[in-house]
């Protein structure tokens, strides 16, 4: 007997209401969930993903927003035309959700433990003991480490992949027939990532549960789903199973989609974008090996711009309150260089040492030993001012653009500000002509000088991120994972971008990220840390076709591949 629809989407319309303007998100889409079925939607950041996903949850935001046509059949219930009472039954018992930040949704004041509990005393007749011992069993089914350890810890105490596996098990704690993961695995490392897809797919074929998966990454989601349906603008432009998506995409934003993420196989000199592929104007300009070559030998018969000679930092923490301070090293004995005019690419998982490196770096945490040339002069042992001038030459974009911009200031005063204090520019209104080119380089109308950092995109925040760094004239950029939380067709573009003003302004780049595949297709050199050392260091193309180490093997292993 094949298999029966559980979910059934059937000319769903959502629209939201703001300042007497209606505004229609989701456009009459129409799709199906199977029982004992993956289906994945994908699309970029405002295509309507998590708005249906919230309908289906019953939790759109009152007030600002309203199911305007359409049903959704949830096996005999109508979830439109069902009351709160009832959803409260249905939410957590036969429909369950994990949400793409676990830390805003769990309790940060209560054990992991007791937030899995408190579901459980809602929707099952167990005894406090009963319930605790399946809690347990809950945190080893979802191969958490020390199951007890977690049951007694508060959210804060582990790790961003160990408080992913808490709300999987939150979510699956009174086996529900419908599980919504909304891009569960975003933020996380990529073996944390694929850990939790391979945990997820376990999950769905023990329990036969369905699985509404979101996500922006369509290679992601090759690896997972059964059947893909594609968003854009609010509608599904195209729906099937995962391998003819693949396979034969139809839609241009579907081909777009698959095409932004960096090939392991080849490289292009541009990343195509979502608009390159709607208006049919693809570069398929590849970069071969004898032009890298060339290049590279220019590139290192220089004298390197940066020396970093075994470098060490040490942290020392408490295991107790009355105990000794502990030793811990999280950059232990680093060495390499960085030449005028390369990209290297830190790569690693969270915890590694890589943003502790890059910070000893920009000075911003003194190495405890070790050396750092710029120019042939140790850097450690700067004074004050001297720090302040090479504060202009390094410079960093950060992996949050809205955390390092200050929301009272408008961005042409936000970029303005720093080249007032390093003296670029000789006035007010010779720095606010250079500022205005500088949007312009980084794609952004003249506009965005008088506007406040709330009122652009993540992807545009990341550019204004871009224009205060380089209005300073630097020579030497650290990226921390400055592409790690945007969509893949966004992340396309700043790459792109980031490449187009190295070759226009000489920057050379220390690229940190745990993402290996968009670090190859950037970096030279590829240097791969580990608990605070270096396990593989080489040409990034070399390092990628053949690793030498286990751990390097495993990063590239975990990478996903599309089919």
């Amino acid at each position: 007997m094949p298999n029966q629809d559980l979910l059934k989407v059937n000319a769903l319309s959502i629209s939201f209401f703001g300042e007497g303007i209606e505004k229609k998100i989701i456009k009459s889409i129409t799709f199906a969930l199977r029982q004992n079925e993956i289906t994945a939607i994908v699309g970029e950041s405002g295509s309507g993903k998590s708005v249906s996903s919230l309908a289906i949850m019953g939790l759109l935001p009152k007030g600002i927003s309203k199911i305007t046509s359409g049903s959704i059949w949830f096996e005999d219930y109508n979830l439109v035309k069902v009351d709160n009472n009832a959803f409260q039954k249905l939410r957590g018992n036969e429909i369950a959700m994990i949400f793409q930040e676990p830390m805003s949704s769990l309790n940060p004041s209560m054990r992991c433990g007791k937030q899995v509990e408190e579901i459980m005393k809602q929707h099952t007749k167990l005894s406090n003991s009963e319930i605790k011992t399946e809690v347990i069993d809950l945190f080893e089914k979802v191969k958490l480490p020390k199951p007890l350890r977690i049951f007694k810890s508060y959210p804060h105490e582990i790790s961003g992949g160990q408080k992913q596996r808490v709300m999987i098990a939150m979510a699956i704690a009174c086996k529900p027939k419908l599980l919504i993961a909304d891009e569960p695995t975003t933020a996380l490392d990529v073996t944390v990532q694929k850990d939790i897809l391979d945990l997820l797919k376990d999950i769905q074929e023990e329990t036969k549960m369905s699985i509404l998966f979101i996500s922006h990454d369509l290679s992601l989601v090759s690896e997972l789903a059964d059947k893909v349906l594609v968003m854009y603008k609010g509608e599904i432009v195209e729906q099937g199973d995962t391998s003819s998506i693949f396979k034969n995409p139809k839609h241009n934003y579907t081909k777009a989609l698959i095409a932004a993420r960096p090939s392991a196989d080849f490289r292009l000199k541009q990343l195509p974008t979502i608009s390159d592929f709607m208006s049919n104007e693809v570069d398929k300009t590849i970069i071969s090996k004898e032009d890298r070559l060339n290049h590279h030998k220019t590139l290192y018969a220089q004298e390197p711009l940066l020396e970093v000679i075994d470098v060490e930092k040490t942290y020392l923490s408490k295991s107790g309150l009355f105990s000794k301070d502990v030793p811990f090293k999280a950059v232990d004995g680093v060495s390499f260089k960085v030449y005028p005019g390369e990209t290297i690419g830190l790569v690693g998982e969270s915890g590694c040492g890589k943003s502790t490196l890059g910070n000893s770096i920009l000075q911003l945490d003194k190495a405890t030993s070790g050396i750092i040339k710029y120019k042939g002069n140790d850097i450690t042992r700067l004074e004050k001012k001297e720090l302040r001038e090479l504060r202009k030459d390094i410079q960093i974009i950060f992996q949050d653009p809205f955390a390092s911009l200050n929301p009272r200031l408008t961005v042409g005063n936000a970029i303005m500000e720093p080249m007032k204090v390093h003296n670029v520019g000789n006035s007010s209104a010779e720095r606010k002509e250079k500022v205005l080119d500088i949007l312009n380089k980084v794609g952004l109308e003249s506009s965005a000088f008088y506007r406040y950092p709330h009122e652009f995109s993540g992807g545009q925040r990341q550019r204004i991120g871009i224009a205060r760094t380089i209005a300073l004239e630097p020579q030497l950029i650290v990226c921390d994972e400055s592409v790690s939380a945007l969509d893949i067709s966004v992340q396309a573009q700043v790459l792109n971008l980031l490449n187009d003003l190295k070759s226009q302004f000489g920057f050379t780049y220390i690229f940190i990220s745990h993402d290996l595949a968009v670090v190859k297709y950037m970096a030279d050199q590829l240097l791969v840390m580990n608990k605070g050392k270096i396990e593989e260091l080489g040409d990034a193309d070399d390092i990628y076709a053949s690793p030498e180490k286990e751990y390097t093997k495993k990063l590239i292993h975990a990478i996903p591949k599309g089919l």
